[in-house]
């Protein structure tokens, strides 16, 4: 089983679903996915937290292979991680959509043969702009499991049109910024 692999490897974090659903061979998955590995912190191999996550991932696996992979990327120079440590597992047809902190407009970019949608995004729950940008709501979850929502949300993706253009992932670089981070807590 494909997540619980990623799972013994520690390459998820912050799990809020992770469970099959009700049609056989598919599993979800919505947490953290690991892109970059933190540091061995001790001698017994233990790790410090992750450097880098695709936060907010929602992921969908048929028979061991990725069908759907959305989430938030801090930054587009983590889109070759992504596409280094998994394309393993990339079912063909693949269905991508990352929300991404320091584009300024929104691409598809081919990349090692996958087409990722990329959509610029500062902050709020995936899940939720996912679902207004896909044009869901609430009555087409009704009476889901959780795990079955997932499904839902894989149809909306992978039927989904894009009206924008595409760009070579070194063109998509030229599109983004240096993101500013606002202090918050006590004044």
């Amino acid at each position: 089983m494909l997540i619980k692999t990623y799972e013994s490897q520690a390459l998820l974090c912050n799990v809020s679903v992770n469970a099959p659903t009700t049609k056989a061979g598919l599993y979800a998955f919505r947490g953290d996915m690991v892109l970059e590995e933190g540091d061995i912190a001790d001698a017994s191999g233990r790790r410090m937290p992750p450097r880098s996550v695709i936060k907010q991932a929602i992921v969908l696996v048929d028979n061991d292979k990725l069908l759907l992979v959305a989430g938030a990327l801090p930054e587009l120079t983590l889109l070759p991680l992504f596409a280094e440590r998994y394309r393993n597992d990339f079912a063909p047809g693949l269905c991508t959509l990352f929300y991404v902190a320091n584009l300024s407009k929104p691409l598809q970019v081919a990349l090692d043969g996958v087409n990722y949608l990329l959509l610029p995004h500062d902050e709020g729950a995936v899940w939720n702009t996912l679902m207004e940008d896909m044009k869901l709501d609430k009555d087409d979850f009704k009476g889901q499991s959780a795990e079955d929502k997932v499904i839902t949300m894989y149809d909306a993706v992978h039927g989904f049109k894009p009206k924008f253009g595409s760009a070579s992932f070194d063109d998509a670089l030229a599109h983004t910024f240096v993101v500013k981070k606002e202090a918050r807590g006590p004044v």
